[in-house]
Order: C-alpha cells, then sequence, then structure tokens
C-alpha cells in the first residue's frame, strides 16, 4: 500500500512534464505555421521585384508609360496604359453592377427578411460565389454580349461591358455575404433604440445600421474591387485581347491578367523583354491591391473615428 502515493506521484509528475513540453513546442509551431504567411508573401514581392527590374532596366520608362502596347511585334513595344485602361473600365462597370445589387441584398437579408427566407436566400447568393469563372466567362461571351447586341447595335463580339457585368454578377454574393456581416454585429441596443424613438426600419438601415457598419461594409467593397482587378478567365474569353489604348467600352481591351495568361501561354520565350514584362505587370496589380488595401483601411479608420 505504501507504494500506491508513489505511483501516483509519478503519474502527476509525467503528466506535468508533458505539459510542459507542449506548452514550450505549441507556441513555437504556432510561430512557424504564422510565420510561413509572411514568408510567403516576402517570397512573392521579391519575386517579382527582382524581374521587374530587369524588365524596366531594358525598356525606357517613357515607353513603358505610353499608350503603345506591341509586345510580339517586329519592333516590340511595352507600353501598359492600354493594359492600365483595360483593367480599371471592367473594374469600373463590375463594381457598379456589385455595390448597389451587394449591399441592397445585404440591407435586406440583415434588416427586413425573416429568418427562414434568410435560410433560403443567402444559400441561393452564395451558390453564385461556388460557380467556376471559366463558366462565368463563357457565360458572358455566349449569352450576355449577344443580348446586350440587340440593345447597343455597335457592340462588338469582344467588349468591356459584357465582362464587367458578368464579374459584378460574380462579385455580389462577396460584398452582399461581408456587409451583412458588419450589419449583424451593429448593437440591438443601437437599433432598438432608433426604433423606440419613432424612426422606420428603413431609416434605422440607412441612418443607424450603415453608418455604424461603414468600416465592414467598406471592406467588402475594397475586396471586390481587388476581386476585379484580379480576375482572369472571364476577361480572357469575353473581353478579348486587343492592345488598343480606347476609352470606347464597346470595343474589345485587354486587361493586365489576360496580358499574364496571353504570354504565359508559350509566346514569350524565358529570359527575353517580353517574358519580364510579366512580372512588371504582376508587380502593377500588386501595386493597385496594396493601395486599395491602405485607402480602405484610412476610410475605414475615418468613419470609425466619426461614428
Amino acid at each position: 500500500m505504501g507504494s500506491m502515493p508513489n505511483v501516483r506521484e509519478m503519474i502527476q509528475l509525467n503528466i506535468s512534464k508533458n505539459k510542459n513540453t507542449s506548452d514550450k513546442i505549441m507556441p513555437k509551431f504556432l510561430f512557424v505555421t504564422a510565420s510561413i504567411s509572411i514568408l510567403t508573401t516576402v517570397g512573392i514581392i521579391l519575386t517579382l521585384v527582382i524581374d521587374a527590374a530587369k524588365f524596366f532596366s531594358s525598356v525606357p520608362l517613357a515607353e513603358v508609360f505610353s499608350t503603345n502596347l506591341s509586345p510580339l511585334g517586329a519592333n516590340p513595344s511595352f507600353g501598359i496604359l492600354p493594359l492600365i485602361n483595360g483593367t480599371i473600365f471592367t473594374t469600373l462597370i463590375a463594381m457598379l453592377v456589385a455595390i448597389p445589387f451587394g449591399l441592397s441584398s445585404a440591407i435586406y437579408l440583415s434588416q427586413f427578411a425573416s429568418e427562414s427566407k434568410r435560410k433560403i436566400l443567402k444559400p441561393m447568393m452564395e451558390v453564385l460565389a461556388g460557380i467556376p469563372t471559366i463558366v462565368y466567362g463563357f457565360f458572358a461571351y455566349s449569352f450576355v454580349t449577344p443580348l446586350l447586341m440587340k440593345i447597343i447595335p455597335s457592340l462588338e463580339a469582344k467588349n468591356v461591358i459584357s465582362p464587367g457585368i458578368v464579374m459584378g454578377i460574380m462579385i455580389i454574393p462577396l460584398v452582399a455575404s461581408l456587409s451583412e456581416d458588419a450589419m449583424n454585429a451593429v448593437p440591438e441596443s443601437m437599433k432598438e433604440g432608433a426604433l423606440g424613438l419613432g424612426s422606420t426600419r428603413l431609416e434605422v438601415a440607412f441612418k443607424v445600421v450603415i453608418p455604424a457598419a461603414i468600416s465592414g461594409i467598406m471592406a467588402s467593397f475594397v475586396l471586390g474591387i481587388s476581386r476585379a482587378i484580379g480576375e482572369t478567365m472571364i476577361v480572357a474569353i469575353a473581353s478579348g485581347s486587343s492592345k488598343a489604348f480606347t476609352f470606347d467600352i464597346t470595343r474589345s481591351m485587354q486587361t493586365m491578367t489576360a496580358y499574364i495568361v496571353e504570354f504565359t501561354s508559350g509566346d514569350a520565350g524565358s529570359g527575353t523583354v517580353g517574358y519580364y514584362s510579366l512580372y512588371a505587370v504582376g508587380l502593377l496589380l500588386f501595386l493597385f491591391t496594396l493601395i486599395m488595401n491602405l485607402l480602405a483601411q484610412y476610410i475605414s479608420k475615418k468613419y470609425r473615428e466619426e461614428y
């Protein structure tokens, strides 16, 4: 019987040692896993900067910021303004569709829809987010474009309007879901107080809920813009590969992502100026996204201070 306490003490000692070991190992393991994303980001930035520097060392800045883009011509030129122009137009059209429809959907789902309706409508909306982008591309090219041609006779088979609209449809669930989450996070006491003062549910939604959730709503807009800027398959299929610098949205334009797709298909040999132009365009995409995120943080902070 005298040995029983010793056995118990040994078991407790082993348990204590195991806990101490796990307490020492787990923080290190979690630090390593957390560092992976940081190291990956650093690796991506270094790759883009190093290879983009080879491009900028070979091409004068006056040519880079020109409207003449003909990378596979007899006298290659690498003006990026047509790509920036096409990317901006498709993104603007997409957000003109995604923001009003996405925000309206979020307001209805969070403030007006009953629980039973929300359980049906939200999953149906989020199905859009699961459709492959190549399907959206063929939908834009084979359905939306012919439909728009009946309304706009001068519309070309490859244009900017059609992929922009379809990209907006694709981004609606992203804007709606994030905005709804932000609105649902607004304390019920604020809504009840406004209703108690005689406000209607619509007034509460627009004058109380939206201002209180503006930081989350702005974040959804920025993520939507970043998603539109980085979209590839829809614009590659429906927008075409015209490298002309134009403001006519009924014509074909090439976006930055579509340019990368075209060149990575094997048209540019490794080590050539055209090959390194891919990294210059990739770096530009990264800077666009970075600027949008910094702008979103500034706007969110500003509105958070005001409200």
